[in-house]
């Protein structure tokens, strides 16, 4: 008798918050793990180097192969506040954009804020060139490189909003912002609440 072919699913993030946003885009808090995201891109928050070593990139290279190292080596250097893609190696995404987010000891915090802001939006600028669809974007320069959490997170939504109110012809239509840690998460939601508690309350007194 043979034996039954085992059937691969996705696996799929939780989505804690989703809200209609510009052009009837959606955009999505999520809590997952960022490698296994079923997207045409994910984001991976990069050094200048392009040098994947460890957190995030380490892993994006364990599970999606070497070839997303050696793509990135002929891209480097990546300036603060910039991005590039490559291939998505063996990962479920088609596309890698690798963001230079900032190093917060290095910069005045407004400057970090802009640094960090032009890496969500030049991220989704490549996507969009590229005619993609759906992104997954993780808390950038939040690990290792030391940004305050809650401001990452405010920084990054608010830098989703004014992208998309300038280009309204991106292709993007499903844009995730998936981390793994409950506190990273939280903060992500509190600040998507945040940004829309102004439409919310005026949608309420009309």
């Amino acid at each position: 008798m043979l034996a039954s072919p085992v059937i691969m699913y996705p696996i799929m993030s939780e989505r804690r918050m989703e809200q209609q946003i510009t052009g009837g885009r959606t955009l999505s808090v999520c809590r997952g793990d960022l490698t296994e995201e079923f997207v045409d891109a994910i984001v991976n928050a990069a050094n200048e180097r392009l040098a994947h070593g460890g957190g995030l990139a380490g892993a994006i290279v364990k599970k999606g192969g070497m070839e997303i190292q050696t793509e990135s080596w002929a891209l480097a250097p990546v300036p603060t506040g910039r991005a590039a893609a490559t291939g998505g190696g063996r990962l479920p995404c088609r596309r890698v954009i690798h963001a230079v987010g900032p190093i917060w000891k290095e910069y005045e915090p407004q400057q970090a804020d802009r640094l960090l802001a032009s890496a969500v939006q030049q991220s989704l600028s490549v996507a969009s060139k590229e005619g993609l669809v759906s992104i997954a974007i993780p808390a950038i320069s939040s690990g290792i490189f030391g940004f305050p959490k809650d401001r990452c997170a405010k920084v990054m939504i608010d830098a989703v909003f004014d992208f998309f109110d300038q280009h309204g012809d991106s292709t993007l239509r499903d844009i995730r912002l998936c981390n793994f840690d409950e506190p990273t998460v939280a903060c992500f939601e509190r600040a998507l609440r945040e940004r829309l508690a102004p439409v919310t309350a005026e949608s309420s007194s009309s």
